[in-house]
């Protein structure tokens, strides 16, 4: 029997959040802690902060882990917005260990990937059927490709060149602040990614969750391509959500 509660954390570019969740429900059991990202992000200033974000609520049972990488086996194949010192680490000992776990405690998967779990699962209806694709905008575009609720892992959408440019460095959230654009102006990039997305992989439905998702009416509306688009209904809690899921189901990738 899959457990009603469990424990995500989430980590991210800026930020390393984690929460306590309701797994029946799909939501945050009281407040999550949130603590910047140290710089550099190496291992080890990471689960320094992961195992403080552990420490503080308390918690002793299975904790579900995301990374802004691609994860295959516990280990980082990339490192996107963290330290390349994260390429070939085994992070799932590496965080068994500092958070005094077993392997089969300790769940690793992609950031965008544990978010996109959590949509099907507890979002939308419509993401459970067909070809759902999520994209996470932050510091970075995170990806997460999914047919009839079933997660093909470690995709990499963020990364495609687009108009010679690699897609996250004209259409993440990041890029909005860092060039002063306005909601209008950022949407433009971020209808043009996703008409090259959709021109390649036709989904059914996008998805689309992050920090910015908490101001979709500024931007969801002014998308104009021909896939319907849904703003996240778990908003920026959905990694931490997903990740808690993939820790109780032992699910890793």
């Amino acid at each position: 029997m899959t457990a009603t509660r469990g424990f995500g954390i989430d980590i991210g570019g800026s930020g390393i959040k984690g929460a306590l969740v309701d797994l029946e429900e799909g939501r945050l059991i009281g407040d999550r802690l949130r603590i910047d990202t140290p710089q550099p992000a190496t291992p080890d200033a990471i689960a320094e902060v992961v195992t403080e974000i552990v420490d503080h609520f308390g918690w002793d049972g299975p904790v579900g882990i995301t990374l802004p990488a691609v994860i295959k086996k516990g280990i980082a194949q990339t490192a996107a917005n963290i330290d390349p010192a994260w390429i070939g680490t085994d992070a799932d000992a590496m965080f068994a260990e500092r958070l005094g776990r077993t392997v089969a405690d300790v769940a690793m998967l992609n950031d965008a990937d544990a978010a996109g779990m959590a949509e099907t699962r507890f979002g939308s209806p419509r993401a459970r059927q067909g070809v759902v694709a999520l994209l996470t905008f932050g510091t970075g575009i995170g990806s997460a490709l999914f047919h009839d609720a079933k997660l093909i892992p470690n995709t990499e959408f963020g990364h495609l060149e687009i108009d010679g440019y690699d897609a996250e460095k004209r259409a993440a959230a990041s890029v909005k602040d860092n060039e002063g654009l306005s909601y209008p102006e950022w949407a433009k990039r971020v209808d043009r990614y996703l008409t090259v997305l959709e021109n390649l992989i036709w989904p059914d439905l996008f998805i689309v969750g992050g920090g910015v998702s908490k101001k979709s009416e500024k931007w969801v509306p002014l998308l104009r391509v021909r896939t319907p688009v849904e703003v996240a209904s778990l908003q920026n809690n959905a990694g931490i959500v997903g990740a808690a899921a993939a820790a109780a189901e032992g699910i890793e990738h």
